[in-house]
């Protein structure tokens, strides 16, 4: 099917981003925006990839979320299939392996991606970068646990980092050409420096609780 990257561009910026407002601060317009755009610069090491198909694919991500954060990856897909617009550019077949990229991007799947747009949205989606990371999480700390104090809210932090990214933890990356896997080693040697990871923390919860 022929189609236009710009006018499907103009698509996803005025009717797919701004549902990102509803969401919590972790996950919104400027993180599906970033998404899109490492999606974007991560397709340059693969020429076979459809730019289309991928913008739409890092675009929706994260839609499902408006169902709640368990089972978002699954309903972003449902979003992306019952999304009749998306038929005037792509086949059947085409918007099912849109659907299954935006599936399969969660840092926590029981599986890898199962195509090359999966990969590269999942990596998208992997922001490597200790500022970020950190603010993300707390936000959404802050958003669904309210009522922890400071000191629990590095707690709670704390074991999620371990958990997602230290040696072991559950988060994989699946594009070697880029920067994220030295991002993340960087990242693992500042959360062993305790010290100077809880001056992060301390920084990043006084700006937000201004």
């Amino acid at each position: 099917m022929q189609r236009d990257f710009n006018q499907i561009k103009a698509f996803v910026e005025q009717e797919i981003v701004p549902c990102y407002n509803h969401f919590d601060a972790g996950h919104d317009t400027r993180h599906v925006e970033t998404v899109m755009s490492q999606a974007m610069d991560l397709a340059r090491y693969y020429p076979q990839v459809d730019r289309c198909m991928l913008l739409v694919a890092a675009a929706y991500h994260d839609l499902g979320l408006k169902f709640g954060r368990e089972f978002h990856h699954v309903h972003s897909a449902a979003i992306i299939r019952a999304d009749e617009r998306l038929s005037q550019w792509f086949t059947e077949q085409e918007i099912d392996i849109i659907a299954d990229a935006a599936e399969d991007h969660r840092a926590s799947s029981d599986h890898e991606p199962r195509t090359i747009y999966g990969r590269i949205v999942a990596e998208a989606d992997r922001i490597i970068d200790s500022e970020t990371i950190v603010r993300r999480a707390l936000q959404y700390g802050l958003s669904h646990e309210p009522a922890l104090d400071k000191e629990g809210q590095y707690r709670r932090l704390m074991a999620h980092m371990h958990e997602k990214y230290d040696y072991g933890g559950y988060l994989k990356l699946w594009i070697p050409q880029g920067d994220n896997a030295r991002r993340l080693e960087e990242f693992r040697q500042m959360l062993a420096r305790e010290d100077e990871f809880r001056q992060l923390f301390d920084k990043i919860y006084d700006n937000l609780n201004d």
